[in-house]
């Protein structure tokens, strides 16, 4: 008797026990299907001309990620930055005639060499997304460091060592509104060349900045 109770026992455990695995590989296989359609669906506007698309959440923002379409910021750095380094340009040109320091000479140098290039790449750039080129008046007032024109009239007729202490206090204060813009647009902007460029001001102009700042 007890043998018997003990198989029927036996028989009872098994048949719970496959049971069990049945369920669970029901639920398993309920869970992938719903795992997959898991998570809000995203409505992808499609490009002109084509039709949107429905993405999972996850795509779409892998989607966003990749995107770096240039907005409103981007745009607007490339005009103020071009005007920006014109000017860095008319400033570090007196210097050759001007300077009395040769070290001030050759900090002008680098400054017009490293700048000169900057210009003619974000023109291009301009060019190549269709953006307007030329500032506005809102957007010339807005570009921070830029010297006035009293203050460029000085610079012209200075001489020597007065030449030499007025540019290294206009040109630090014009590195550093042109870190502030650059460091806005990383912010603000969503390019990445834009981006790449704005990085190459902050490296450069922070580096130039440091030896103007032994200079004066």
């Amino acid at each position: 008797m007890l043998v018997r109770r003990t198989s029927r026992a036996s028989l009872v455990t098994a048949a719970l026990a496959v049971a069990v695995l049945a369920l669970a590989g029901c639920d398993s296989g309920s869970g992938t299907k719903s795992g997959k359609a898991s998570g809000p669906s995203v409505i992808a506007p499609g490009k002109p001309g084509e039709a949107a698309e429905t993405l999972s959440a996850q795509d779409a923002a892998k989607q966003r990620a990749d995107d770096d379409s240039p907005n409103s910021a981007d745009f607007a750095y490339a005009r103020m930055m071009i005007d920006h380094h014109t000017q860095a340009l008319e400033m570090a040109e007196l210097a050759p005639k001007q300077a009395e320091s040769g070290r001030l000479k050759r900090l002008a140098a680098r400054i017009a060499a490293a700048q000169g290039p900057e210009i003619t790449t974000m023109k291009s750039w301009l060019k190549t997304h269709n953006g307007r080129r030329t500032v506005t008046e809102h957007e010339h007032a807005a570009m921070p460091g830029m010297a006035t024109q009293a203050q460029l009239k000085k610079l012209r007729t200075a001489k020597g060592k007065a030449f030499d202490k007025l540019f290294l206090k206009l040109m630090i204060t014009h590195h550093d509104g042109a870190i502030t813009m650059a460091t806005d647009v990383k912010a603000q902007g969503n390019n990445i060349q834009i981006e790449e460029m704005a990085d190459d001001v902050i490296a450069q102009q922070t580096s130039e900045i440091n030896r103007m700042r032994e200079m004066s």
